[in-house]
């Protein structure tokens, strides 16, 4: 995937990010929340977006909502169906809020009301785009809860937030966000704090969503397992950066970038035996005034001085689909988590540099 180019997006194509810069002005300095994030996305894709807490991946997805507080400053191109959205008024993102873009939130108890019904709640939001009477929008709002498995829908829609479980919550937010058949739903960290059972129904409610109104998806979150067997493409965040991206395919079996390899060491597997996880040492940079170089250098364990210096570009290998931010990006290939991550690896003999298949340095 390369850089967005308005002038070349195909008919498919409902979103167009290019260059997207978030900052935020504080009194410790500019926090660099989002730097320069490309992606397009296609009708009925799945985009998954992946990293670890303060990546910028949520912000991005803000960005494009225009959600983002007023102090925010922002660059680049956010284009829906054509239309540029960071030049939008409040007003006119008002109307594709809802209707052409939707957005599932992390905690479902701050997007619902706690003085309204279900039923009400969810009929308000149709009749925000529809001229439509209340006692029919009522009537699809039951629909809608059936549709994304609530059992007994008709009382359910009586019920307030508060009589509901929290899975059964996020279900409901899921039934607002497809009630106007948008083109794209954005679902930020929609299983957080979920077990794995209710994870489960919920990403079979978004499937449901994304299936009854055949709209594209963006899926937010930390955990590379919940988009496992969700997404089509994935991009990798980091210190407000997109590391890597491609087909899920490539991302999770021929990672180039050291971090997504440091993620899948993170991440429980049914098919390898593993002793014990393999977790990333250290903790994300600080995002305000960043230095130079690359943001993972001093996590990585193929660092070298350049890395301290330089920042490497998103860039191709023999794959131009699959792009990875990394000067050793080849030396990543074919390695496992653990010859990487491990104390035990660490304190052996350091991998071969190889050769480069190609790519100039």
């Amino acid at each position: 995937m390369t850089p967005t180019d308005p002038t070349t997006a195909t008919a498919d194509t409902v979103l167009e990010v290019a260059d997207l810069t978030v900052q935020f002005p504080t009194d410790d300095g500019l926090v660099q929340a989002v730097r320069g994030v490309n992606y397009e996305l296609r009708r009925g894709e799945v985009l998954g977006i992946v990293g670890e807490s303060g990546s910028g991946k949520s912000v991005t997805s803000l960005a494009v909502m225009g959600l983002l507080p007023g102090s925010a400053q922002l660059s680049g191109s956010v284009r829906f169906r054509g239309n540029e959205l960071l030049e939008s008024t409040d007003k006119e993102l008002s109307r594709v809020r809802g209707q052409g873009i939707s957005m599932v939130f992390q905690d479902p108890m701050t997007s619902l009301n706690p003085v309204y019904t279900i039923g009400d709640q969810i009929a308000e939001a149709i009749m925000a785009h529809h001229d439509i009477r209340k006692d029919a929008a009522r009537r699809q709002a039951v629909e809608l809860l059936d549709l994304v498995h609530i059992p007994h829908p008709e009382q359910r829609a009586k019920s307030y937030p508060h009589e509901l479980s929290g899975g059964m919550r996020q279900r409901v937010v899921i039934a607002i966000a497809m009630a106007n058949r948008p083109d794209i739903i954005i679902a930020d960290e929609p299983t957080t704090a979920l077990d794995v059972t209710v994870q489960a129904q919920i990403l079979e409610s978004l499937r449901t969503a994304q299936k009854e109104t055949g709209a594209a998806m963006i899926l937010i979150t930390h955990d590379l397992g919940v988009i496992a067997g969700q997404a089509d493409r994935v991009l990798v965040m980091y210190a407000g950066k997109v590391v890597e991206s491609g087909s899920a395919d490539d991302v999770f079996y021929r990672p180039r970038m050291p971090y997504t390899l440091g993620l899948l060491g993170s991440l429980p597997r049914l098919d390898v035996k593993t002793d014990r996880l393999t977790p990333i040492a250290g903790s994300p940079p600080s995002v305000v005034n960043m230095p130079p170089g690359c943001p993972f250098s001093p996590r990585c364990p193929l660092a070298e001085e350049i890395c301290d210096t330089e920042e490497p570009p998103l860039e191709a290998g023999s794959d131009p689909d699959h792009l990875g931010a990394c000067h050793f990006a080849y030396r990543v290939e074919g390695h496992d988590p653990t010859e990487l991550f491990s104390t035990a690896a660490s304190d052996a003999t350091p991998l071969p540099a190889g050769t480069n298949d190609g790519e100039v340095r």
